[in-house]
């Protein structure tokens, strides 16, 4: 296999070569020994390049759509090549190595989320040691691909409503057009927005709100989703099914299904509501704690997965940061003392200070403005404006005197169906407990994208009474400084941890473990050693403590084979 300096790859971009005939688009190199599959669009360039044995020598631009092809057609191991490696390919299912998403590479539907959309398929023939793409040029005008849909048919009465417009409900919806469905879709939320990338608020925040959007309005008008916004559930007569909303109205339905997602917590000290106290939940949040930010003293409340986000975007642009934190280290209770002091490290280097083991006492200020953030130590912090990231709790408020079933927190109880304790009703996302496999079927709260996704297909397809069980491994990850920790599984209750690689400089695998078994791991500088894992758990193989510990870092598959 031969090795390209960065020279050569810059000589071998400027050389490629593109003829269009019938819709063929065919690549070549000028490099000696090597040739290229690929081609452009999108505006830029985007190839395989294999050397004289037809072996992948680089990696293709995972969660670009234009880099995946319909390779079905080829032989297995010829698949295994043009994907760079066996590792990520599971039968015919194949898991991308940096946000978990899966694909089946017969058709390129998705199968795993977080990723909406499935991918864009091309036929691939490997002639003479070189690689030809097939495709019609009007099929590269567009990225997106979606699994096709049914039409509304007005002669079905039948109406689901869905409460909550984050991704939950979302993806509730599209399942049911897609699976058949020809009834009315309702989506009410209190949002202003269509559903949005939540996730993006605290590691980009300086987009707008559209450059968030999941799905543009005319593609939900198109699949006719009927989106109301500024639409807020007061409460719900599930005998009569129907909900009422905040403006007056109401609407009945046939079946329904409660995403409302959470909120964040508020403070609850002396000072809380001075002006410039802010939580993050909204696109508008978002713009607003960067404008009021820049330049000023920032004081963050809680060293969460928001707050730590907040203060690594904004190290470089206000003029000081210091986090208030109970705990020792920051995210604690989700990755652990061990990965909390590499962030802790990480975000000291960009100038962040931390007070950790103490708490927020109380606010003051001037004029109606916060000013000053008082600690229980009594240490004073300049504080000119303060942001608030100390957990989260479900909004289920409006189901309070309901015969609903919910845990003390308020979160919704389901099966693994997304079923309620009520016929007809479903819920999904933040705002529930679930049975978690990795849990031995432990009810919990997961509050990440990638499940909330799942539930919402789940809930779709037992609506249409598919009986489908819920059957995903939790996936997410937290991005700070330009570098990325994964995580995948659940640790909840972890006793002990496995660590390969070195935590000191920032490149490590951190498998957790209960009752001897992994159940969850988190990398950094170590990718896809997360997905990997994530695909093990998913196929039900328990890896063993001892096996995570005899585990070769730079071996994990052969994880999958014992």
């Amino acid at each position: 296999m031969c090795l390209l300096t960065v020279t050569e790859v810059v000589q071998l971009r400027e050389s490629i070569t593109h003829s269009w005939a019938g819709g063929v688009e065919s690549t070549r190199s000028s490099v000696p020994g090597c040739h290229l599959g690929g081609g452009e669009a999108w505006g830029q360039q985007w190839w395989w390049l294999f050397d004289s044995g037809d072996r992948c020598l680089n990696t293709p631009c995972w969660d670009q759509p234009p880099a995946w092809m319909m390779i079905s057609s080829l032989p297995r191991s010829a698949r295994r090549r043009m994907l760079g490696t066996e590792r990520y390919l599971k039968g015919e299912r194949l898991r991308c190595p940096w946000h978990g998403a899966c694909f089946n590479i017969k058709t390129g539907d998705i199968e795993e989320y977080p990723s909406l959309d499935c991918l864009p398929c091309f036929k691939v023939t490997v002639k003479n040691g070189k690689v030809f793409v097939t495709a019609k040029k009007k099929d590269l005008e567009s990225s997106q691909r979606v699994k096709s849909t049914s039409k509304r048919c007005l002669l079905n009465r039948d109406t689901v409503l869905l409460l909550g417009g984050g991704v939950a409900a979302l993806v509730c919806a599209e399942t049911l057009r897609q699976e058949g469905f020809t009834g009315r879709i309702i989506m009410a939320t209190k949002e202003s927005h269509v559903p949005y990338d939540k996730t993006k608020l605290s590691k980009k925040m300086n987009l707008k709100a559209e450059e968030v959007y999941l799905r543009k309005p005319e593609f939900l008008e198109a699949q006719n989703i009927e989106l109301w916004t500024e639409r807020e559930a007061v409460s719900v007569d599930f005998q009569k099914q129907k909900v009422h909303f905040m403006d007056g109205s109401s609407q009945k339905y046939n079946q329904l299904l409660i995403a409302t997602g959470s909120h964040s917590s508020f403070l609850n000290v002396p000072g809380a509501d001075l002006q410039n106290v802010c939580i993050l939940q909204t696109p508008e949040d978002s713009s607003k704690i960067l404008e009021l930010a820049t330049g000023k003293n920032v004081v963050i409340i809680g060293a969460s997965f928001i707050g730590m986000e907040i203060a690594a975007f904004l190290s470089d642009k206000a003029a000081a940061i210091s986090v208030v934190e109970k705990n020792e280290f920051p995210f604690q209770h989700a990755l652990g003392p061990q990965v909390g002091a590499v962030t802790l490290k990480m975000l000291q280097k960009k100038g962040v200070k931390f007070h950790m083991k103490t708490e927020l006492c109380k606010l003051k200020g001037k004029d109606g403005k916060v000013t000053e953030a008082v600690l229980a130590s009594g240490k004073k912090l300049p504080a000119d404006v303060v942001v608030v990231g100390i957990g989260v709790f479900p909004n289920s408020a409006f189901l309070k005197d309901t015969s609903l079933a919910r845990d003390d927190s308020g979160a919704i109880l389901v099966d693994l169906h997304m079923r309620t304790n009520i016929p007809n009703v479903f819920a999904a996302g933040d705002v529930v407990s679930f049975p978690v496999a990795l849990l031995n079927g432990e009810q919990s709260s997961i509050h990440h994208q990638q499940v909330a996704e799942a539930h919402g297909h789940i809930a779709a397809l037992n609506m249409l009474k598919k009986n489908q069980e819920l059957h995903t491994v939790p996936y997410f990850w937290t991005t700070m400084l330009g570098k990325s920790i994964r995580y995948t599984g659940c640790g909840k209750g972890y006793t002990d941890t496995v660590v390969k690689g070195s935590l000191e400089q920032e490149t490590f695998l951190i498998f957790y473990i209960r009752d001897g078994f992994v159940t969850a791991a988190a990398s950094l500088n170590r990718d896809p050693m997360v997905s990997l894992i994530a695909e093990v758990l998913y196929s039900g193989k328990q890896i063993s403590k001892e096996e995570a510990e005899a585990c070769d870092i730079c071996n994990v598959p052969s994880l999958a084979e014992t």
